[in-house]
């Protein structure tokens, strides 16, 4: 938010990609935090935001390097608690005084921390219970020597400094990574953490809404918005909270591009329209959609053309309504770290989101995305406090490109009806077994293969699909739902005798990473 009228804490960025899982470990909390790449962290920045404490994140780099990430000595002069995470660590112990060592200490993945120090550190509170704590490593280098002042406080069998503090100054630092799920105490570091800085818990998302209201009136003035409203979670909290708090400056557009799932439109439309008092255009651009991305099969290629459509169609009835002066969306957090690239650092882009990177020139709207530092389950908290009902509340992410995603290679009208047969079969057993609510997202996806079968004593020569289902908590990591086989044997014999067209039905067991969530 533009103004901060909560506690802050200072998540310095170094370019790791599970940075925003810190932010989100202490927005459960009840943190506000914000995070800001490194080479933002000037003396003037840290005046202005006066954080109450500061965590350092992880990082590609090695601290060894010349020229490589650091934070200005004022981060160390603020007199407020510091944690080093990682990089962070590294970070910590070169510019106070201690020494790293690159080379020859590569360690990822589980390791086991042990006590070394005072057991009832105020930082360790409710570790170490059972002698040793589980942690997730990822680095390269390592500290050698600690900064004047610090003391061990735990140690792994590569890293003697796996946890380290100056107490004199509230300073802490860990070689592992507390915000990940392989470290199944860290919210507990986390949370000791913050209680040391002094944070009394004033991030809600009843706080969000009224801060979020005014911001958005601030923003909008007398102007008037179209919003892109899919019927997901997050277009229809983002709708609803514009609506609350500019009404009828408000047009919300659901654009039905042909890549939605099975009467997908007909269900969002009237749930709007019906009970809500928002003005909804249903406007139908399937063919537009379909014709543009006739041949494409490259998956980048696809999501740019569809983005670069929803651009236009928003363009058009903006004109159509008189002119907008602003174009509302519902991107996430998530959202923003796998599409830009660290600023000026060396995290990798994963993939590019249609609602994320601006506007053309040619338009003159300017972007609403009130929902931009959230996570999914914040959103769902949010959705509940504006009164959205479970059933949409609760309905599994889907991505703006639709099924384009979920149909590797080129994309034809038949292979789509063939996969929203599919995913409604597979997603109506998921229903039925009382499964929908364990699983963070289920889909199905269309393979560019045709496999050989026997059906009915004769050679088939259809498409294969594959089923994908995930346990997430903010869908930046997710791990595959565990399917009994006779769950997985018996929806797969429902897709073969209710989908003509597919004759092979496989499950996905990858976990992201290595990959991401959908297919594409």
């Amino acid at each position: 938010m533009t103004q901060i009228t909560h506690q802050p804490l200072l998540i310095v960025d170094f370019g790791s990609q599970v940075t925003q899982l810190i932010a989100r470990r202490l927005r459960e909390l009840d943190v506000y935090c914000e995070i800001h790449p490194y080479q933002n962290v000037t003396a003037e920045f840290l005046t202005d935001f006066a954080p109450l404490a500061v965590i350092l994140s992880g990082g590609p780099a090695s601290v060894t390097e010349p020229d490589s990430p650091r934070v200005p000595q004022q981060v160390f002069d603020l007199g407020v608690p510091v944690l080093g995470i990682c990089y962070g660590q590294q970070v910590m112990m070169e510019q106070l005084g201690g020494r790293v060592e690159a080379g020859h200490h590569a360690e990822f993945g589980r390791a086991f921390v042990e006590s070394s120090g005072s057991g009832d550190h105020s930082l360790l509170q409710g570790w170490f219970a059972e002698g040793r704590e589980q942690v997730w490593m990822s680095h390269g280098d390592r500290v050698t020597a600690l900064a004047p002042g610090f003391e061990v406080l735990g140690t792994s069998p590569n890293a003697p400094f796996a946890i380290v503090a100056d107490t004199s100054r509230n300073f802490f630092a860990v070689q592992f990574h507390p915000e990940v799920h392989h470290t199944p105490n860290g919210r507990k570091l986390y949370q000791n953490f913050i209680r040391l800085a002094g944070f009394n818990g004033d991030w809600t998302m009843e706080a969000y809404r009224e801060q979020a209201v005014q911001q958005i009136r601030t923003q909008v003035g007398s102007g008037r918005v179209i919003c892109a409203l899919s019927g997901g979670v997050d277009s229809s909290v983002a709708a609803l909270l514009i609506h609350e708090a500019i009404g009828d400056q408000l047009t919300c557009v659901f654009v039905d591009h042909g890549l939605l799932r099975l009467n997908e439109a007909q269900e969002v439309v009237s749930m709007f329209r019906e009970h809500y008092n928002l003005h909804l255009i249903h406007a139908d651009e399937s063919d537009l959609f379909l014709s543009r991305l006739d041949g494409v099969s490259d998956p980048e290629t696809k999501r740019k053309i569809i983005g670069r459509l929803f651009i236009e169609v928003f363009e058009k009835h903006a004109k159509e309504l008189g002119g907008a002066d602003f174009l509302a969306q519902g991107t996430l957090y998530p959202d923003v770290i796998e599409s830009v690239s660290f600023s000026g650092g060396p995290s990798v882009t994963i993939k590019s989101h249609h609602n994320v990177g601006g506007l053309p020139e040619r338009m003159n709207m300017q972007l609403v995305e009130p929902l931009r530092e959230l996570f999914k389950d914040e959103v769902r908290e949010l959705g509940r406090e504006l009164g959205l009902p479970q059933s949409f509340i609760g309905r599994h992410p889907f991505p703006g490109p639709g099924l384009a995603i979920r149909c590797p290679g080129e994309i034809t009208r038949e292979k789509l009806e063939i996969l929203r047969k599919a995913d409604a079969v597979y997603i109506d057993q998921i229903r039925r077994h009382g499964l929908y609510d364990e699983i963070w997202q289920a889909f199905a996806a269309i393979l560019p293969v045709r496999t050989v079968g026997v059906m009915g004593d004769g050679r088939t020569y259809d498409f294969a699909c594959a089923l994908r289902a995930v346990t997430s908590v903010d869908g930046m990591t997710a791990d595959y739902y565990p399917f009994s086989h006779d769950f997985l044997g018996e929806t797969a014999t429902r897709i073969i005798n209710e989908v003509k067209g597919i004759n092979r039905v496989t499950y996905d067991i990858t976990s992201k990473p290595p990959g991401t969530i959908e297919w594409e």
